[in-house]
């Protein structure tokens, strides 16, 4: 059976709540391996929520179906504060960045608490700057953004997390509609620890199957490289 854009695999799926320092309640989605403990943790942040980002954007809905099967992760989504999804709607609402440090903080309490092992940390879009900002945390093994447009995270920001110390992954595509490959490598040439990789005829939002399997790809290499490549079949 090949492996396609709406398949979902088997994992123990739960919903979860997760407790801000500033006293909110945030919904989202633990997912498990089927049948065994997980070998590492993705802690998502997704896009941007007023240009239509939730827990349920596609790439991170397809790695929580299948990353837990295929890759023995785990894989935490949430909805920021404010923001819907079929899960639901996380209390609070959008601060431009700023009060989500306590929805990062949040789920990083959440995984620690849980024993949730190995936490890497994904950002998209948005997700991207909240991870650079507030991430630097030192359960975090190491973070992976996805079309970073760095309009929010500063090059102080990027200086923290050069001291932070921890690997960084950059994927920036090349018709990124805000930071493109070129650019980025000179942005992210502060962090010595920073890998920056262009990837050919994608576009911000990953749209289509083949760059999906890439990110996917990308992020299995980096947090649990016995998995990769990951099969396109079953």
């Amino acid at each position: 059976m090949e492996i396609r854009a709406g398949t979902e695999l088997p994992a123990r799926r739960e919903p979860i709540e997760l407790h801000t320092g500033d006293g909110l309640t945030l919904v989202g989605e633990l997912a498990l391996p089927p049948d065994r403990p997980p070998v590492a943790t993705l802690v998502t942040l997704h896009p941007l929520p007023t240009h239509g980002g939730f827990m349920d954007s596609h790439v991170y809905k397809k790695a929580a179906n299948r990353l837990p099967a295929l890759a023995g992760l785990a894989v935490l989504r949430f909805n920021t504060r404010g923001t819907s999804s079929e899960r639901g709607t996380s209390q609070g609402a959008f601060d431009g960045g700023e009060g989500e440090r306590f929805d990062v903080a949040a789920a990083l309490e959440y995984a620690e608490y849980h024993d949730l092992p190995r936490v890497w940390v994904v950002g998209w879009s948005f997700g991207t700057e909240l991870a650079l900002k507030w991430a630097h945390d030192p359960l975090v093994e190491g973070a992976i953004l996805l079309s970073p447009p760095l309009h929010r995270a500063t090059d102080d920001d990027l200086d923290a997390w050069a001291r932070f110390g921890r690997p960084l992954t950059v994927l920036v595509p090349e018709f990124d509609d805000y930071l493109r490959p070129e650019e980025a490598r000179e942005r992210f040439a502060r962090v010595p620890q920073a890998e920056v990789i262009g990837v050919d005829g994608a576009k911000h939002l990953w749209v289509g199957e083949p760059y999906v399997r890439m990110v996917l790809d990308e992020i299995v290499k980096r947090v649990n490289p016995a998995a990769y490549p990951l099969p396109t079949q079953l």
